[in-house]
């Protein structure tokens, strides 16, 4: 009797290793491409590198060393003074896809799944066909763990092929070296270099040192030595739970009694409000979890959107902060304006999220292309599918017209400008397994959006401002071109000398004057008035310095402040509008004096002195 064709059919079935599957489609994971595998492997590495770093509260000091080999392979080294990795683990961590400390971790962290480096390991095997190589140390005292490993893609399991202890002149931290087949390439918008660069603005705490296969040595250095707050450990919002992971929950918890269970299963689920699920969904708060089914499961479902459940903690999330990332576009882009913003926490499908925004405008950014779009989940930067990212789109749905950039047929604008969007979130939903781009959640869109029109609107304030201040500078010019004129003949008419026109112009222009006048004294030194007058629409908070090379009594009072071997004389000055201060003092020198200093008033609604920023 002839065999059953299904038997026949059983006998080829058998489980696939995850390792394996990834084989045959790595392009799911990013490594579709020569450039782009060589970006992939840079981003896992570095991932792992700031994670780690940041959770044993060390400024991270990351090294990445490209060298090529042949005409389409690459070595790459990565380099990081983090806490190490212990040894039994260093086989598991490299060399084992889905494993992790993260997966059921809820808490904003850059990598979740396991797969990143290990992934990457993968594919330096699969394309060279050489192990990889790691050393790690976790302290001063103890040694270095060398290996080689590869993936057994059959098990998904690490195969060690060299296990050794060495010296290593380095306190503590890991090294992983791998070659791969994989191309570098500079000016491009997806390359290495503006992935690091993108990553240095929103970890303004890192240092990043990039040596390319030129050997041309480039440095993303840090502009703070404070690590971010670490993101807090949550339990799961009943909010965010479908039907099957409930009845999961339910099936396997330790707790006795449902009351009990929901308490300490859920975030934001007291005891109060425990008693009020139960008797919306009809179930006695002494039931043992265990003895549910799934109609049980789904009047609880039912009974956590009848009851008010607060949302759930923020402390998970790690936000950059808007004066971080003031400093890093400030650090990296030579610009005429930044404006930031920062959205209050929200929530999707019960995950917290929180929306950060930046905008660089003029300076050397181009004026005649589409703003370039710097996108970030969790601090990593996301270099691809920018088409099919939310936050692409919530930049697209903005009428930029209102804001005063120009939007030439809707979508992006053309403006000489920069936009940051961060979205940081305990699941950030990416499109794909790669994650390159997120997901079009109305919540995260509706976020973006606000954030974006926050930033326009200061945009939109500065360029009008500019607009006035360059009416007020072409009306200067033809004033000072004009007036010096006028006084020059009428002074040779009366022959006497020209008089200084500083005050003319500050009531003509609106501005603030600083007149100064000197005369000798008894003494053989000088006799200084300064004439401080606001002529201004506004009231004036300023600081006024002069910097003499000696102390002076000055009426009234300065507070002086040593500069090598000159001292800066400081008045604190706050001047209604029509308001005038005289300040006098007396020096025993005739040397001419340097110009006065106004510090926090701007340079063009000031006459007769420099305008600063701040010393």
């Amino acid at each position: 009797m002839p065999v059953p064709i299904a038997e026949e059919l059983a006998k080829k079935q058998q489980a696939i290793s995850v390792a394996e599957f990834f084989e045959k489609n790595r392009q799911i994971l990013g490594f579709d491409s020569a450039p782009r595998s060589l970006i992939t492997t840079v981003k896992e590495a570095l991932d792992n590198s700031l994670d780690a770093c940041e959770e044993a509260s060390i400024l991270p000091d990351i090294m990445i060393q490209i060298r090529r080999l042949g005409k389409s392979g690459v070595s790459i080294v990565i380099e990081d003074n983090g806490p190490g990795i212990v040894r039994e683990q260093i086989p598991n961590v490299f060399a084992r896809l889905l494993y992790g400390s993260r997966f059921h971790s809820l808490k904003q962290s850059r990598g979740q799944q396991g797969i990143g480096i290990s992934a990457a390991v993968l594919y330096s095997q699969l394309t060279s066909g050489h192990p990889t190589k790691i050393l790690s140390k976790i302290s001063p005292t103890s040694p270095a763990h060398y290996y080689e490993l590869m993936v057994n893609t059959k098990t998904n399991e690490p195969e060690i092929l060299h296990d050794d202890i060495i010296d290593w002149d380095r306190p503590h931290g890991t090294r992983i070296e791998m070659e791969m087949e994989a191309t570098y390439v500079r000016g491009r918008r997806q390359s290495v270099e503006e992935y690091l660069k993108a990553t240095a603005i929103v970890n303004p705490h890192a240092r990043i040192t990039l040596i390319d296969p030129d050997n041309n040595k480039t440095t993303f250095e840090r502009v703070t030595d404070c690590i971010p707050e670490p993101a807090k450990e949550i339990l799961p919002h009943p909010h965010g739970i479908e039907l099957g992971t409930l009845m999961k929950m339910l099936r396997y918890t330790e707790r006795q009694k449902l009351a009990s269970f929901l308490r300490y299963s859920f975030s934001k689920i007291g005891l109060q409000t425990a008693e009020e699920i139960c008797l919306a969904s009809g179930l006695e708060p002494d039931t043992p979890p265990s003895e549910l089914g799934r109609e049980e499961a789904r009047k609880l479902l039912d009974a956590f959107k009848k009851v008010k459940i607060m949302s759930p903690p923020t402390d998970c999330l790690s936000p950059i902060g808007e004066d971080l990332v003031y400093k890093g576009l400030n650090k990296e882009y030579k610009v005429d304006f930044i404006a930031t913003a920062s959205r209050t926490p929200s929530v999707f499908s019960g995950n917290p999220f929180v929306v950060e925004v930046g905008l660089a405008y003029g300076g050397d950014l181009p004026k005649d292309e589409r703003v370039g779009i710097m996108r970030f989940a969790n601090k990593v930067p996301l270099l691809y599918q920018q088409g099919g990212c939310v936050t692409t789109h919530a930049v697209e749905s903005i009428k930029w017209k209102q804001y005063g950039l120009n939007q030439p047929g809707g979508g992006l604008p053309v403006a000489p400008a920069v936009l940051l969007v961060h979205v940081a979130s305990t699941n950030v939903p990416f499109t794909s397994e790669s994650k390159d781009a997120i997901a079009d959640i109305p919540e995260i869109q509706s976020e973006v959006e606000l954030a974006l029109k926050e930033v326009g609107r200061k945009l939109n304030k500065y360029l009008k401002r500019q607009g006035s201040l360059k009416k007020r500078r072409e009306k200067e010019v033809i004033i000072t071109k004009v007036l010096p004129k006028m006084a020059e003949i009428l002074a040779e008419t009366l022959d006497k000398e020209v008089p200084d026109i500083n005050p003319v112009v500050a009531r003509v222009m609106g501005n603030l004057l600083v007149h100064r006048q000197v005369y000798p004294n008894s003494n053989g030194g000088l006799d200084v008035s300064l004439k401080v007058a606001n002529y201004s629409s506004k009231k004036l908070d300023f600081r006024l310095h002069e910097i003499l090379p000696e102390q002076v009594n000055a009426s009234p009072e300065a507070k002086i402040v040593r500069m090598g071997s000159d001292n800066d004389h400081i008045w604190n000055i706050s001047l209604p509008v029509g308001d005038t201060r005289v300040i006098t003092y007396s020096t025993t020198s005739k040397t001419r004096l340097p110009d006065s200093i106004v510090e926090g008033v701007e340079e063009d609604i000031v006459t007769g002195a420099k305008a600063i920023k701040g010393l």
